[in-house]
């Protein structure tokens, strides 16, 4: 148990060292803000038009919808800082220095993905403070309800923590299987802003179609957080399959934990030079 905490303890002082997540933070927070922003603003300005009335845009439960923008637009982020802070370690080869104080190289895994999931969840915190504090406040100068009072709105702050951190957890696995920095990012950029949009949008044509796409990674998170704004937009036009918070949760951690552990059979046993 002492080597275990010693393995974390050594983790967390790897990753406070550099500036790289202060720095992811700092974007999350302007992103998410600006974002949550846009859409409180908008939502809440058109929700009583005739667009609104109409079913165009969202007119119920707009709060959670922004809220949520937290993970729906700020998953990445810690999705790359578990990606980099483990691909760091590849490219500068302090992976040496470090199988040579813990030749234990699955506890040096284990501990890595633990700290990275503590870091993961802060990143849930600040996105929430950027969504609610930013697109909370343009929902209340919009004249609509912010939910504040409401105890759904904090099982779903609870939610968006669980998420983020499970996402930091699924960056470490990718680090680990793709041990190129650049390859790493490179696919994580690809497949979160190209890729899986266009399968999430393709799957959403047929309904048998629908029941694959749900789980996908990032529907899988959406599920989990409960709230997201791209299934509440598409969900009057198109076929929006979603599963249940606890099945996305179980999917997101089944695809966290299966990319680990291919990434610890093919690259994290290997001779590190």
């Amino acid at each position: 148990m002492r080597a275990f905490t010693n393995a974390v303890r050594a983790e967390t002082r790897k990753l406070l060292t550099v500036r790289l997540w202060w720095l992811l933070l700092l974007i999350l927070f302007g992103y998410v803000g600006f974002t949550a922003g846009i859409l409180g603003g908008i939502f809440g300005a058109l929700s009583d038009s005739p667009a609104g009335q109409r079913g165009y845009l969202p007119t119920a439960g707009l709060a959670p919808l922004v809220y949520s923008v937290a993970t729906s637009v700020g998953y990445v982020f810690p999705l790359l800082l578990g990606v980099l802070a483990t691909t760091t370690e590849f490219r500068h080869q302090t992976l040496t220095p470090t199988f040579l104080a813990d030749p234990r190289r699955g506890r040096v895994l284990g501990s890595k993905m633990i700290v990275l999931a503590v870091f993961g969840a802060v990143f849930g915190v600040v996105g929430l403070l950027a969504s609610m504090g930013i697109g909370g406040s343009l929902l209340a100068a919009t004249g609509q309800d912010t939910a504040l009072a409401d105890g759904d709105t904090w099982v779903l702050v609870a939610r968006v923590v669980l998420a983020m951190a499970i996402w930091a957890v699924l960056g470490v696995g990718l680090g680990v299987m793709i041990p190129s920095q650049v390859g790493a990012i490179v696919v994580v950029l690809a497949f979160t802003q190209f890729v899986e949009p266009i399968l999430r949008a393709g799957t959403s044509i047929w309904e048998w179609t629908a029941q694959i796409g749900k789980f996908l990674p990032g529907a899988a998170g959406d599920a989990l957080v409960g709230s997201s704004v791209f299934t509440a937009l598409g969900g009057g036009t198109t076929n929006v399959a979603v599963l249940e918070w606890w099945q996305g949760g179980l999917v997101l951690l089944g695809y966290a934990l299966v990319v680990s552990l291919i990434g610890y059979a093919i690259t994290w046993r290997r001779d590190v030079t």
